[in-house]
């Protein structure tokens, strides 16, 4: 049987919004290539000599290897090299750490496609030697990518899956310990952005005890700042300023400045919030001095804004401005939106309260601007209130005009307060009628998707599928062929934990739909001696791994195609999938069989004694139909019969039109 090669397309994505000049990010680009072309041969013969040592020694573990290149996994020039040499001489351990380093230097470019591409390349060598530190540490790796591209719930299967794999060892090395902790770390920082506190919390606490195993005392001091950020946030701020002062003790014995400044700005928000401005503002003006040392706008920008905001809450409006001023100088200059936005907001407080109502929704407006949270209602009232009183100001004659006008509203409004209140009491009632009925649509259609999915699992798992290829394999047991035996062993029970899997999710990404139908017709070609050609061709714009469809819809199609089609055919048989992109965002995925056709088909099903009666396809179109009304999505099944020049049939084709984001 010929074997079937899925190829996949990665797009280049953008560069990340926090690079402000297009013109800086292709000098950057260029020289990197500039570099890796001039330099491709001009690799050292200390470097040389280090590569060739290490693949002698051929060390097993992700630390020994780390340890040999630490200083120069940057170098992507050097890194190839390893990667290259490591597969000429089979050292796979090497590969695969090479992998992983060059796929992290692509992501730091945020080329996401190209860095998850190396890394599942990585994983999959370090599947293929079954080495637990090396599969640890490409999961990470792909959780990592996946949270900085907000994928969150890819990040944390694949965070999920390394943590799992790493705990399952009793006695963890020390590379391991270091990953379950990098495991810990990444779901807390996921859960802290997803705004779920209580659960980041819970891992930052289990990375901390095993920080203290490790004697890491950095990583102690970190996640202390990372627990008292969570429980300032849900505004415990005693126990958040006794985890901030804890990071800040590690980081007087590390004698690290960075975190000296990071904790005394927490530490003096702390303050604020518990109205000790005085207090607050001595330490942030001692730590704005620190701050200005080590010249990083990340750690200056915030300090100011504290300064301002405790400004601005001792009322001291000139110091407030002058200090919000200056971040916001910073802020723009390093794009730190974040701390853009909080500037924008306390500046238009400090003139609201100097009354320049203009400034104050000129800065109000660009904070919302600059928000990616959604607005609450205060904010909108906050907002609305300023809108007025700049009008106010401006049209004073006709801001009265409109205060008379509501005074007749509000006469006409009391003698009809009988009306009104019998109007809303039936609007309320006819609001809850709808609630109800819309309540029970929704509820029969839950149930209706329910059943649809039960039905296609029945279908997907159907006795006779399992009985015939379990008799299929059983065949090469009894004729003693070994190991096809095992090999299709392997691809059914692959397949089986496949369709429970895509069961349980609504959408999965179009790879592996593509890769559960191969192994399905992989199975299914036993029973016909490895006859079917079968092929899947994906178009170069198609990236199968960002696209998502809803699971399980294409196998059967491609069972009708073996079974109506070409079961009863003689000669060369042939199904072909071919996945190409639409204009007006859709892809089509096209099966496209040389069997005997429809009409044909459907004679010689009447003729015999058993029919096998084919529900799949029709369970799909309602599970189409289904996914169109609750997405607001178009899903198009069509069929289309294929004659030759003598109007005779060559096979069918079956075409899904489906939307893509």
């Amino acid at each position: 049987m010929r074997l079937v090669a899925v190829k996949h397309v990665f797009c280049n994505p953008s560069l990340s919004s926090s690079i402000n000049s297009s013109g800086f990010v292709t000098l950057v680009f260029a020289a990197l290539f500039f570099f890796s072309f001039g330099t491709a041969q001009e690799i050292s013969p200390e470097f040389s000599q280090r590569v060739d040592s290490l693949i002698k020694a051929a060390p097993k573990t992700y630390t020994e290897i780390h340890d040999a290149f630490r200083q120069y996994r940057k170098d992507t020039v050097l890194m190839r090299y390893f990667s290259e040499k490591s597969k000429e001489k089979n050292f796979l351990e090497g590969q695969s750490y090479a992998l992983s380093e060059l796929g992290r230097d692509y992501r730091n470019l945020s080329n996401y496609s190209k860095a998850i591409k190396l890394h599942e390349e990585a994983l999959d060598i370090a599947k293929k030697i079954n080495n637990l530190e090396f599969k640890v540490s490409s999961l990470n790796y792909l959780g990592v990518v996946y949270r900085r591209t907000s994928s969150f719930r890819f990040a944390m299967d694949y965070i999920q899956q390394a943590l799992e794999l790493a705990e399952s060892v009793p006695n963890p090395s020390e590379g391991l310990k270091r990953s379950i902790n990098v495991s810990l770390n990444s779901i807390g920082n996921l859960y802290k952005i997803l705004k779920q506190y209580d659960l980041a919390i819970s891992y930052f606490e289990r990375s901390m005890k095993l920080e203290a195993e490790l004697g890491n005392e950095l990583g102690l001091a970190i996640n202390h700042q990372n627990i008292g950020k969570c429980q300032e946030e849900l505004d415990q701020l005693d126990k958040a300023l006794q985890n901030y002062r804890t990071s800040l003790a590690y980081n007087e014995q590390l004698n690290n400045d960075m975190g000296r400044v990071i904790c005394n700005n927490s530490i003096a928000r702390v303050f604020i919030k518990k109205d000790k401005i005085s207090e607050a503002t001595t330490l942030l003006k001692k730590t704005l001095q620190k701050a200005n040392e080590l010249g990083d706008g990340f750690l200056t920008a915030p300090v100011y804004n504290n300064l301002g905001w405790a400004s601005l809450l001792a009322k001291d409006n000139i110091s407030a401005e002058k200090y919000l001023l200056k971040s916001l100088e910073i802020c723009e200059t390093h794009n730190l939106r974040d701390e853009n936005a909080q500037a924008s907001h306390f500046l238009s407080e400090v003139y609201q309260n100097k009354a320049q109502y203009k400034m104050a929704l000129q800065y109000k407006n660009k904070a919302i601007a600059l928000d990616r949270e959604i607005l609450n209602e205060g904010t909108v009232k906050y907002v609305n209130d300023i809108l007025f009183r700049y009008n106010y100001e401006k049209k004073g004659n006709q801001i009265a005009v409109l205060a008379k006008e509501n005074e007749i509203v509000r006469l006409k409004l009391r003698k009809n307060r009988t009306m009104l209140l019998i109007s809303g009491i039936a609007l309320a009632l006819l609001a809850g009628i709808l609630y109800i009925l819309y309540r029970q649509y929704q509820l029969k259609s839950e149930k209706k998707l329910l059943t649809l999915e039960q039905t296609m699992l029945r279908s997907q798992m159907n006795p006779h599928f399992l009985f015939n290829s379990l008799n299929s394999i059983k065949l090469y047991i009894i004729n003693n062929e070994q190991k096809n035996a095992v090999h299709y062993l392997n691809k059914f029970s692959k397949l089986v934990r496949k369709i429970l899997e895509a069961s349980s999710q609504r959408e999965i990404p179009l790879s592996e739909e593509l890769e559960t139908v191969e192994l399905y017709m992989n199975i299914e070609n036993i029973r016909f001696s490895n006859e079917i050609d079968f092929k899947i061709n994906i178009a170069d714009d198609i990236d199968v791994h960002t696209i998502r469809i809803p699971s399980l819809i294409l196998q059967p199609f491609l069972e009708n195609a073996l079974w109506h089609g070409l079961s009863s055919k003689e000669g060369e048989k042939n199904i072909t999938l071919d996945v190409n992109k639409e204009d007006y965002g859709f892809i089509n995925i096209s099966i496209t069989d040389n069997g005997v056709g429809r009409d044909a088909a459907e004679k010689i099903k009447q003729n015999k004694v058993l029919k096998r009666k084919s529900v799949g396809i029709d369970i799909t179109r309602e599970r189409l139909a289904n996914f169109s009304r609750d997405y607001q999505n178009s899903f198009h099944v069509e069929i289309v019969d294929l004659y030759d020049d003598n109007n005779q049939p060559t096979g069918t084709k079956i075409v899904l039109h489906i939307p893509i984001e």
